[in-house]
Order: structure tokens, then sequence, then C-alpha cells
């Protein structure tokens, strides 16, 4: 073998642990994601317990298994002072949270749900620190199931938002509706609303697969790193 093709492998060699390095570094720094991929069942995420199950374990995958994640996720009761009433935002830390390439997310819970924010489709990546097909993607997947009002609080149980969370996360039939944002800060109309991240309209048709994937998500939610 020649002296300068042994020399070129070595430099590629050492590029390649050197990226594989840094990766690795990041994704341990990483404190916020979207899930690339849903569990499966619609809206039925099994609870809350098992969105964050979900969390954990696609976190854990890229690296970043050495915290503890939430799923951004409210639920709703009978009462807004009931118990089983939980806010989304409540569940998350106190930030600061980074993206899997260490961009800053937000400082903490106010910018979240502030102007502050750095909350676009760029920046909104998944575990692997891959974009999210947007509302002008094939398929669409921008909604992102949250079951929240737009300061990250769970909604009143009366009508019409008696179930913004199908079922608290059980369900995955022709019956509920979720709320869900928008990650890439694209709706049918430029109204404040259809552009927000994390409150922008409700299902349609139930809490399926196939409903979900009707109105342009597939059952991805937000992970948050709480510690």
């Amino acid at each position: 073998m020649r002296s300068g093709t042994k020399k070129m492998m070595v430099l590629a060699s050492s590029l390649m642990l050197w990226g594989a390095t840094t990766t690795s570094v990041l994704a341990a720094d990483m404190s916020f994601f979207i899930t690339s991929v849903g569990p499966g069942n619609g809206a039925n995420l099994g609870g809350l317990e098992g969105a964050d199950r979900h969390c954990q374990q696609l976190a854990a995958a890229a690296g970043a298994g050495n915290k503890t994640w939430r799923a951004y996720l409210s639920t709703q009761g009978g009462r807004l002072d009931d118990p089983e009433v939980v806010h989304a935002r409540d569940r998350i830390g106190t930030g600061p949270w980074h993206n899997a390439k260490g961009v800053l997310i937000a400082e903490n819970v106010e910018d979240l749900h502030s102007g502050n924010g750095k909350l676009t489709k760029e920046t909104l990546l998944d575990e692997n620190g891959q974009m999210v097909n947007g509302r002008t993607e094939k398929p669409n997947r921008h909604d992102i199931l949250t079951g929240t009002r737009p300061d990250g609080t769970a909604f009143p149980p009366s009508p019409p938002f008696a179930d913004m969370t199908c079922g608290n996360w059980t369900k995955d039939g022709e019956e509920g509706a979720a709320m869900v944002g928008h990650h890439d800060r694209v709706g049918p109309v430029g109204h404040a609303w259809a552009m927000s991240w994390n409150s922008a309209h409700p299902t349609r048709g139930g809490c399926s697969q196939t409903a979900l994937r009707g109105t342009g998500g597939d059952g991805l939610f937000y992970c948050f790193a709480e510690k």
C-alpha cells in the first residue's frame, strides 16, 4: 500500500471517529426532542406513564438515557382542581432544554410558552437530530399531540373541550379528540392559533392512528428531560 493512500485511510478513520464522538457528546447533552415514531396505537399512549416510557426508550437508544424524560402532555379530570388533572408545563422540569444538535430551545418554562423560545421546524428535531416532516411534505407529520392550551395547561372539562386528550391518552378508536400543536409553525391560515407549536387544533375522526394521520399527524409528541 502506498504511503499516501495509507495516510488518507488513517485520516478518514480519524474523521469518522471524531464525528461519532461529537454526535455521542451532543446526544448525551440533549434535553428535548420530538419522538421519531409514536407507540403505534394512535393517541393511546398507555397514559402518561406509557408516554414517558416511550420518551425514555427513544432517548436511551439515542444515547441520552441517563436523564429522566417526560412527555409534554396534559390530562383532564371532572374538574380543573381534580387531582387527575396534569398540566404539561408542570411535568418537564425547569430547563434549559437543548435539541440533539445542541441548539437551545428555551431557557425555562416561561420562555417556552412565550415568544422567547426558539421553536421552529429547524430546531424542533427528533431524538436522532432529524427534522420531522412539515405541512408541505409527504407524509405530513406536523400535528404533535399535547392536549394543552397555549400556556401549557389542561383544558377545562366542559364542552367543547370535554376531551382534548383522547381519554387521557388511552383511546385509539373512533371516539374522542386530542389537541395538537404544529411543530413547523405552519397552518392553513396565518392566525396565531394555526401556527402554535402546542395548541393549534383538535384532531378529527377519533383517536386512531388513521384519524391522526387524517389531520396531518402520526401520533408523535414532545419529550423533555426533567433533570
